[in-house]
């Protein structure tokens, strides 16, 4: 029998919890377990919802948050850092002083910014803080299709043109959902090659899509952790995503 230690790649999240295990942090640590890294979290903010809607968004102290980082970063270490819901400028401009002091290993941002629906989520000056704190710390950035658009100010067109200039904070650029017929691409743009790949995935009768970007989002810091290049970990996280997909799901966060 081989006894011999396998790598797990520690990913440290910084994101939001909320009750129904569908999206956020409990989202997040699903995905990471199952695809074989090991999940720690500093909490941001706790949502309370149901099924049918968000009863309220509170946010954690900016304080709390930067200590419960810093508590995991400077004793045990993370080999890729994820954020997640970063609801204010505050919590925002805490989190980069964290990834600026520790930025030895990837980093992907998750900007939740706009929902599905293009509704934004946060105020003007946290999505400034976004673009002028975050972003250029970034390995890779992680918009959904709306959130592009958002971030572009206008809807995507040319996508290889609108990809590069995405990336102009620095980092690579995965653009979710992008709807092309009976498909929805996800297209990568690996600034360090230069290269654009779409993933294509037929569309699915989801009667919910609440938590795919996250899941998503963390198989891929998942494989980053675990040493390999971003074009592998993308694709991987693909893979995982068609298992996820093609599965039961949380039927439990459909509403009525």
């Amino acid at each position: 029998m081989n006894t011999e230690p396998t790598n797990t790649g520690k990913v440290f999240l910084i994101a939001g919890s909320e009750p129904l295990g569908s999206a956020g942090v409990q989202a997040d640590i699903k995905a990471i377990t199952r695809c074989g890294g090991w999940a720690a979290a500093a909490l941001t903010c706790i949502v309370d919802e149901d099924v049918n809607q968000i009863k309220g968004i509170h946010h954690l102290p900016t304080e709390l948050i930067v200590s419960q980082a810093e508590s995991f970063l400077s004793t045990v270490g993370a080999d890729c850092i994820k954020t997640g819901v970063l609801p204010s400028a505050d919590i925002i401009k805490g989190v980069a002083g964290v990834l600026r002091k520790y930025n030895q290993q990837p980093i992907l941002i998750d900007p939740v910014i706009v929902n599905f629906a293009g509704e934004q989520l946060v105020c003007d000056e946290a999505i400034q803080a976004y673009k002028e704190q975050l972003f250029p710390l970034a390995t890779i950035i992680t918009p959904n299709f709306r959130e592009a658009e958002f971030l572009l100010g206008h809807k995507l067109q040319d996508i290889e043109a609108d990809l590069r200039w995405l990336s102009h904070w620095g980092s690579s650029v995965i653009v979710k959902s992008v709807e092309e017929g009976e498909y929805l691409v996800d297209y990568l743009y690996d600034k360090t090659t230069d290269s654009i790949t779409p993933h294509p995935k037929k569309k699915l009768a989801l009667t919910d899509r609440n938590g795919t970007g996250d899941t998503l989002a963390s198989a891929i810091a998942t494989h980053l952790a675990n040493g390999v290049d971003l074009q592998t970990a993308v694709s991987r996280a693909e893979a995982y995503m068609n298992y996820f997909l093609a599965g039961p799901r949380y039927y439990i966060s459909v509403g009525k």
